[in-house]
């Protein structure tokens, strides 16, 4: 059976695709087939779109902040007055802001929370608008897949990234919230977690090459799978978290109950918490914690988690 890999006649909207993996999203789609509304900030998205053009694809840049709740309004509009609809988000713009916790400014939280969760959530609703007054009109379902940009950083919660770790452990639970409360309309939404050299990550990951003759790190290969994720071929899959990078894609399990405390009569003491509870930790390994160490163990490439 051929899977239905296919874009063409879907619009997608791709935010923060003037560069990097936004860039590289932006063109996947596109050569798939599909008509691409290009956000970023400045005149990248311009170049993008003639990159695009040229490729005999067709697209338009929306210049703006997708930080402005407005922003989703205007690109979603910007989908459905040239092209007739919107079928694919993928939400990616960000920033960073790297400090410790204790060198953290407010401005510093503020700027990475704006861009990135807040960035995820106003197109995420302005699409969400878009696809249930669809859905009715048409009396079932209709073609939606939104591709949320999380990271690592939620899964280790990177000591040096108190803000973007935050930012991207919302985006998941963003994500899921999406695909819980839009899948009746026809819509999927899924989350990955990409390794890529960028700009914004250029001074994580070191130079290096895998087979294929594609750099490890390079954002084409985070491009190919948002591709296939916003394909009718992806139909079932929907509140998913993916890493990607290098020559894999892992899935990530739901995080799972480790240990249940009872209280003997009904209602805990504190002494009875410490009668359970100090014991179970008493020789317990440091490292583990809520944080999925464990996912360093799929790194093949000698960089580091970002």
């Amino acid at each position: 059976m051929n899977a239905d890999l296919s874009l063409a006649g879907r619009t997608a909207v791709v935010t923060g695709a003037g560069a990097g993996l936004g860039r590289a999203e932006a063109l996947a789609l596109a050569a798939r087939g599909a008509n691409v509304v290009v956000n970023d900030m400045g005149q990248a998205a311009e170049k993008v779109v003639a990159e695009i053009t040229e490729a005999g694809g067709s697209a338009i840049a929306v210049t703006g902040d997708v930080g402005d709740w407005s922003m989703g309004d205007t690109l979603v509009s910007a989908a459905v007055d040239t092209y007739g609809s919107l079928d694919v988000l993928v939400n990616n713009a960000g920033v960073l802001r790297d400090k410790m916790l204790f060198n953290l400014a407010e401005s510093d939280w503020d700027d990475v929370l704006r861009v990135h969760l807040k960035g995820h959530a106003s197109v995420s609703r302005a699409a969400a608008v878009h696809w249930r007054a669809a859905s009715k009109a048409a009396g079932g379902p209709v073609y939606g897949r939104v591709v949320n940009t999380a990271s690592e950083a939620f899964l280790f919660g990177s000591a040096g990234q108190p803000n973007y770790s935050a930012a991207k452990a919302g985006i998941v639970a963003l994500t899921l919230s999406t695909s819980a409360g839009l899948a009746r309309y026809g819509v999927r939404a899924n989350a990955i977690c990409p390794r890529a050299r960028t700009a914004m990550t250029e001074a994580t990951f070191a130079e290096g090459t895998s087979p294929g003759g594609l750099d490890a790190m390079a954002p084409e290969r985070v491009g190919t799978f948002v591709g296939y994720l916003a394909s009718p071929a992806a139909e079932k899959i929907s509140g998913q978290v993916f890493i990607v990078y290098g020559d894999m894609v892992a899935l990530m399990a739901a995080p799972t109950v480790e240990q249940k405390f009872t209280a003997a009569d009904g209602v805990f003491s504190v002494e009875e918490f410490g009668e359970q509870i100090t014991p179970y930790f008493e020789d317990r390994d440091p490292h583990r914690t809520y944080a999925a160490y464990s996912v360093a163990k799929l790194d093949n490439t000698g960089t580091n988690v970002r």
